[in-house]
């Protein structure tokens, strides 16, 4: 390794710039967005694509084959810190909602992350081949109001709740059904965190909706009948699963969120919430979220969370 050499005497030395982050994929670009802000563009096959947010490390579209949307981002999202970006999969963390002390949902979506160059190994899908490890790296600001990593190397246990906000772009929120939640328990938002047990053979949608689902399926199906599509929701380390709408009253109340948006979105969220998710000293935690989308209106039976949508 080179070094560099000193200045002369007396003369303030230039600061070297740093080295450009290196994205981990040739199928990965980095680019500026109208707004300013950095994004990661990963192409698939034919259409397929994603882009990715380094503010917030947030997922802020996902295209099929057919370079359709499949993401719900509001045409009146704010892309200027610290406002958190309305749509796309938002992470929640260190806390989900209101559930602790800190800011609404946690910190982390409205931080920047960085480019992991050294990532962990994970998994390999040779089927894969766009993609990108991002990290956020604590402030010091951070770091007094939540001083602690993923891997506790404290010498005491810690404790936080999570949430992957997932917005889905849906055709007509009344044509929407959301199965594999039935006679699960939930905690409604909307009647004081109140414990009811859910009664219909699926979710549908006539008003508001904010319920946590309690240890719910490692699947979900959301099936739009009006495109004739499913998404299949599958994840790990999260047990819960949180589902919301806002509706017409809430959604006319929120600056960033256009008033007759709630008929094409909806959120459903593998979660952390009753049992926040506890670290003792010397482990790791890992959440997991994978989605994909069948051509087809109706899904029962066992799921194939690794088939992706054709057409």
């Amino acid at each position: 390794m080179a070094t560099p050499a000193p200045a002369p005497a007396g003369a303030a030395a230039a600061a070297s710039p740093s080295p450009p982050p290196q994205l981990p994929s040739p199928y990965a670009e980095l680019v500026k967005s109208p707004s300013g802000l950095e994004k990661i563009i990963l192409r698939g096959a034919r259409n397929c694509c994603a882009e990715v947010y380094l503010y917030g490390g947030q997922v802020t579209s996902w295209k099929n084959d057919n370079g359709e949307e499949l993401l719900f981002l509001s045409n009146k999202a704010i892309f200027k810190p610290p406002k958190a970006i309305r749509g796309g999969i938002p992470i929640c963390f260190p806390q989900f909602g209101t559930h602790g002390n800190l800011e609404q949902h946690g910190f982390a979506r409205n931080r920047f992350w960085s480019i992991d160059n050294d990532p962990p190994p994970l998994p390999v899908n040779p089927a894969i081949k766009a993609f990108v490890d991002l990290i956020l790296r604590p402030s010091e600001e951070d770091l007094k109001i939540w001083p602690h990593r993923n891997t506790n190397i404290d010498g005491r246990p810690f404790s936080y709740t999570f949430a992957y906000h997932t917005y889905f772009f849906v055709s007509d929120i009344s044509e929407v059904r959301v199965e594999g939640l039935e006679t699960m328990d939930y905690l409604d938002n909307l009647k004081a965190k109140e414990r009811f047990t859910e009664q219909g053979d699926a979710i549908v949608f006539e008003s508001e909706v904010d319920k946590v689902y309690l240890s719910a399926p490692s699947k979900i199906a959301i099936i739009d009948h009006e495109k004739k599509k499913t998404f299949v929701v599958t994840k790990e380390g999260l047990p819960d699963a949180v589902v919301w709408n806002p509706w017409d009253k809430k959604a006319k109340a929120m600056q960033d969120f256009g008033d007759a948006e709630y008929k094409n979105m909806l959120c459903v969220e593998p979660a952390a919430v009753e049992k926040p998710i506890t670290l003792k000293p010397g482990e790791e935690w890992k959440g997991r979220l994978a989605l994909s989308a069948v051509p087809s209106s109706y899904c029962s039976g066992q799921l194939d969370p690794l088939k992706v949508l054709q057409g």
